[in-house]
């Protein structure tokens, strides 16, 4: 027997209509893909703001000299290694370069993580997207 439940949901006309358009322009198939998109999201933006341990990703535009020069980058990292997974480093131009950075842990450190990288000299950017609640370490 499947696990899968149906449900009715009661919706103003033109709240549904301006759904729809969304959807479709995102390329789902049907409402109960959206709907489930929709709710995952809301699940893991809730695990994040209660504490949970997450994964996520850190996006950040710098100067070249912000990561040659200050040294404090590369420090914070070392700091905190265990939250990272893995990391890659791309120049976007001459003045640019992007670093985008899985992590794992406690929501509460990765965002004290982002606070402290997006304080730095020469940080253009900082940007820290939450993708899954995960469990519990054991």
């Amino acid at each position: 027997m499947s696990d899968l439940v149906r449900f009715g949901v009661a919706m103003d006309r033109a709240l549904l209509g301006e759904f729809d358009q969304r959807i479709a322009a995102r390329g789902y198939e049907n409402r109960s893909e959206a709907l489930r998109d929709l709710i995952r999201a809301d699940l893991t933006r809730a695990a994040f703001e209660g504490g949970a341990r997450v994964a996520a990703t850190l996006t950040v535009v710098c100067t070249p000299a912000a990561r040659e020069s200050s040294g404090r980058l590369s420090e914070i990292e070392r700091d905190r290694a265990p939250l990272i997974v893995a990391s890659l480093v791309v120049p976007l131009d001459r003045e640019r370069t992007m670093q985008v950075t899985a992590l794992r842990g406690r929501a509460s450190d990765l965002a004290a993580m982002a606070g402290q990288i997006a304080g730095i000299k020469g940080v253009l950017s900082c940007e820290l997207s939450v993708a899954a609640p995960l469990p519990e370490a054991g």
